[in-house]
């Protein structure tokens, strides 16, 4: 993977972050067409005559929407009901199916779900052969369609290009995220480059923040419910499917209203970015929850994601010496069923 990141003219910081030399990227995000390496993320395939059926017992996730055309989000649990990793699940071919997420977890499930698959015919592959390639700015589905050779899908929605996935997630601006062998990488960023500037990936995970969309990585699993990312209000959970590891516990949480921490955005006083993890407080010191994840806007403040108490603290809050404003969220806090949004496209 550092090799392909190389060769675009990108320098790796770490494990999760690639950067260019392109000034002030997350401005150029608001007024242009960007384009970058999504090494945060990963693949992992289920594949087989029973990959469906074996899928339906373990997500979220209604599988049967995922029809080559809607590509909803789902998540994976404990029987707790306490997400171990969550995902984007697409279909890839009959039969064949793909998830997106954290590449922190994406070993982490596999070996999770080899012991469930064991029992069915479906193959759990890694796919650290495919790249990620994100697409934001006004003009991208644009420029996706004149260089992917793919017709832009909706939101949460999936489209095929040459030898290439295209999935459309939310954001202030448009965003879409390809999917493609890693040895076809240099020849599609070559043609992006025509119209979209090099960026790093800090300016898609900002994008993820100001979405209101939180990705868990191996730090974060299994400690919160499905409805503490407000998953539920991103359709990321079916109501309507049978059971599922962990459905019991979620769906009681939702119907009794026993969701006593939620997923909330806010923007501190300062360009100190906290790391995941650190401590929500209130005036009087008291822990109300922890930051998830923390990128710097187009003005050098810091925006980050945290889960907090739902109970009305003691302003003001802070986050590692920092004054944190909250910020709407840009979806209501309400159940929204993915069948609805596989509906609309």
């Amino acid at each position: 993977m550092t090799d392909w990141i190389a060769r675009l003219g990108g320098r790796r910081e770490h494990d999760d972050r690639v950067a260019f030399d392109t000034p002030e990227p997350a401005r150029r995000a608001m007024d242009a067409t960007v384009m970058t390496p999504l090494i945060h993320l990963g693949v992992l395939d289920v594949e087989g005559e029973d990959a469906k059926r074996f899928l339906q017992g373990q997500t979220s996730a209604q599988v049967s929407l995922a029809d080559g055309d809607f590509a909803p989000l789902t998540c994976f649990c404990t029987p707790k009901g306490r997400v171990l990793a969550n995902a984007q699940l697409w279909r890839v071919a009959e039969g064949r199916y793909r998830l997106l997420m954290h590449r922190s977890l994406v070993t982490r499930l596999h070996d999770h779900l080899k012991k469930f698959a064991a029992f069915y015919k479906a193959e759990l592959t890694p796919r650290p052969d495919l790249a990620l390639l994100g697409l934001i700015g006004r003009e991208a589905p644009a420029v996706a369609e004149v260089r992917l050779d793919a017709m832009p899908p909706a939101v949460w929605h999936q489209a095929e290009g040459d030898d290439l996935q295209l999935l459309a997630h939310p954001g202030p601006r448009s965003r879409l995220l390809a999917c493609l062998p890693v040895e076809r990488v240099a020849a599609v960023w070559e043609a992006l480059a025509a119209q979209a500037e090099p960026v790093g990936n800090a300016v898609w995970c900002l994008h993820d923040i100001q979405a209101g969309l939180a990705w868990l990585t191996a730090d974060q699993a299994d400690a919160y419910l499905p409805q503490m990312l407000n998953w539920e209000a991103l359709g990321g959970i079916s109501f309507k499917k049978g059971c599922y590891t962990g459905q019991e516990v979620v769906a009681r949480a939702h119907f009794r209203g026993q969701v006593k921490k939620r997923l909330v955005r806010g923007q501190l006083d300062g360009a100190l970015l906290p790391e995941p993890g650190s401590a929500i407080e209130d005036a009087d010191d008291r822990r109300l929850g922890e930051v998830l994840s923390a990128e710097l806007d187009a003005y050098d403040q810091a925006e980050v994601l945290a889960v907090i108490g739902t109970r009305e603290p003691v302003e003001p809050l802070r986050v590692a010496g920092q004054k944190l404003k909250r910020l709407q969220l840009p979806y209501p806090l309400e159940r929204v069923d993915p069948e609805t949004l596989a509906a609309k496209a």
